[in-house]
């Protein structure tokens, strides 16, 4: 099949494009690379860049490229971010996600995955979070991603349109060969900042909190390696062939890791101490938060191949290592 990868060369997305070539599908970058990064998508892959809010700009694509599925990964993802701008993230996940799916509308592509987070849930008290659990966002990242899923709800019952939402807990790690990786700038995730730390590309590393109700105080997450996030997704397609197919899993390995077991994950991979002081907790943060993910097991038959976070981070390590500033575009 042909999959349009919106937001392919973004972090998770350009990951998952190589997963999709291995699966033997053939994928089809679109990005604006506001945050994506044009060398980390294969010059021989076909790479549109533009923005989803141009519905004419996207229109051929879906139409002349004679696309299959359409996979969504192009958001906004940092939640304090989100917090202090929740305009601009909900112009750039709800918005243009509208838009996207009216222009799907228009070439007549009904299949469609979508990532969405596991900030959509809040504050779960009865861990770890099932599909049953009720979602309360509170932060905009989170509630912008919920509305996205509630229009989906809407579209796939009225139409026969058909989606499988995958609700990632923390995606990390980087490509096993070390060849591609997590790369934003400003960066946002923990072990991405933790590595630059340790490798004294910033003076120090600041962990929000150190009061939550959790083990060490620090706040605890389900790190998930992004590769096992793309073949959970490639696993959905097939499930996509029924009219008004709605799929909703969650992602984690069911294990969580607090902020300072990530810090000791990184110096023993690194070899190197990781200079860290505590702030205040910062605004939006669950103090836990990690999956079961029984159902993307039972029904996609999806077992994670790197469930260890000491495994994760080596990915990282050797992305990093390999490649000091990144992308260098």
């Amino acid at each position: 099949m042909k999959i349009l990868v919106v937001g392919g060369a973004g972090y998770i997305g350009s990951l998952c494009v190589r997963q999709i070539i291995s699966a033997g599908h053939e994928p089809v970058v679109l990005d604006n690379l506001i945050l994506g990064h044009r060398k980390a998508v294969s010059s021989d892959i076909p790479f549109y860049q533009g923005d989803l809010v141009d519905e004419d700009f996207a229109l051929p694509i879906l139409e002349n490229e004679e696309i299959d599925i359409v996979m969504h990964f192009a958001a906004f993802a940092a939640v304090g971010e989100s917090v202090q701008d929740p305009m601009m993230y909900y112009m750039n996940n709800v918005a243009a996600t509208i838009h996207l799916l009216n222009t799907m509308k228009k070439a007549g592509v009904n299949k469609f995955i979508f990532s969405s987070t596991c900030a959509t849930f809040g504050i779960v008290e009865d861990l770890p979070i099932t599909k049953q659990h009720q979602q309360k966002p509170i932060n905009p990242y989170g509630q912008t991603k919920l509305d996205i899923e509630n229009l989906l709800r809407s579209y796939a019952a009225s139409t026969d349109f058909r989606f499988a939402v995958f609700r990632y807990f923390n995606a990390a790690g980087a490509s096993e060969d070390g060849s591609i990786g997590e790369d934003h700038d400003p960066e946002y995730s923990l072990i991405p900042l933790a590595i630059q730390a340790a490798m004294g590309q910033r003076e120090g590393l600041k962990l929000f909190g150190n009061d939550y109700p959790t083990p060490d105080g620090t706040c605890l997450r389900d790190y998930v390696h992004v590769d096992d996030l793309s073949r959970a997704q490639i696993a959905a397609f097939e499930k996509l062939e029924v009219p008004g197919k709605q799929l909703f899993f969650n992602l984690g390995i069911g294990k969580p890791s607090s902020v300072k077991e990530v810090i000791t994950a990184v110096e023993k991979v690194s070899g190197l101490n990781l200079p860290f002081e505590f702030a205040d907790r910062r605004p939006g943060d669950p103090p836990a938060l990690f999956a079961d993910s029984t159902l993307a097991h039972d029904v996609l038959g999806w077992e994670p191949k790197l469930p260890d976070l000491e495994a994760i981070v080596a990915t990282a390590w050797k992305w990093r290592s390999s490649h000091p500033e990144g992308f260098e575009d």
